[in-house]
């Protein structure tokens, strides 16, 4: 059961078409997991179509229609002819040897194809990161996987975190989360995400600036932390 989710404003902004593209990936594969919030956005959408139909119509070139119908039938046609590679094969196959990576939400899943096969770093000996190309260059955009039971270094933010779980559960002093729970921390929110006992933890993570370690070891490693948007 997914417990945790965005918040009213996040998903208003979302509808509207105002968040920042890696942002908007978080919540469109919370959306694709989590049905009360789908319904709760088709809502605000219909309300938005509402609100256009009541304003004013804005003049427009005759053609306009017909170019966007031309430009989309171009693109679905360049799609559909594109050639599959020996990546795409990989790809297909990642599930069969990774049960975390298996059911991804398409949104997701369409980031790890682009950027397959993925090259994972080891950050502690309990936590691994795989950073994702998203093109866009304001939040670092990765995967965080956490061993069974491990624990990660205490932390604060230095900017916004976004977090998705996808496969498994960890905990902090808030409370568990769960596949599909969303969490947003902000400057300031400190905690330790420790794996459960019984299988690995998957996050997908949007992040505005690195975590800052605290205590002595953030004193020592915080200088070396890296942050690479994109």
């Amino acid at each position: 059961m997914i417990r945790h989710h965005p918040d009213q404003n996040m998903l208003l902004e979302y509808a509207a078409g105002n968040l920042p593209w890696a942002v908007s990936l978080s919540v469109s594969a919370h959306l694709q997991l989590c049905p009360q919030c789908r319904r709760h956005c088709e809502n605000l959408n219909h309300l938005g179509g509402n609100l256009l139909d009541d304003s004013e119509p804005q003049p427009t070139a005759d053609d306009a229609l017909q170019r966007l119908l031309d430009r989309i039938e171009v693109a679905e046609r360049q799609s559909a002819e594109e050639p599959r590679t020996a990546t795409d094969t990989r790809a297909d196959k990642r599930g069969s040897n990774d049960p975390a990576l298996a059911n991804l939400p398409r949104v997701i899943d369409k980031l790890v194809r682009n950027n397959w096969p993925l090259k994972w770093q080891r950050v502690s000996p309990a936590l691994k990161m795989s950073r994702l190309k998203s093109g866009q260059d304001r939040y670092e955009v990765a995967f965080h996987r956490i061993g069974r039971g491990g624990k990660t270094a205490e932390h604060d933010h230095r900017g916004q975190e976004v977090v998705l779980v996808l496969h498994g559960r960890f905990s902090d002093a808030d409370g568990v989360y769960g596949p599909g729970d969303f969490l947003v921390r902000e400057p300031g929110e400190v905690h330790r995400p420790i794996a459960t006992q019984d299988q690995e933890c998957l996050c997908f993570s949007v992040v505005e600036a690195p975590v800052a370690v605290t205590g002595l070891l953030g004193w020592l490693v915080n200088p070396f932390l890296s942050f690479r948007p994109g």
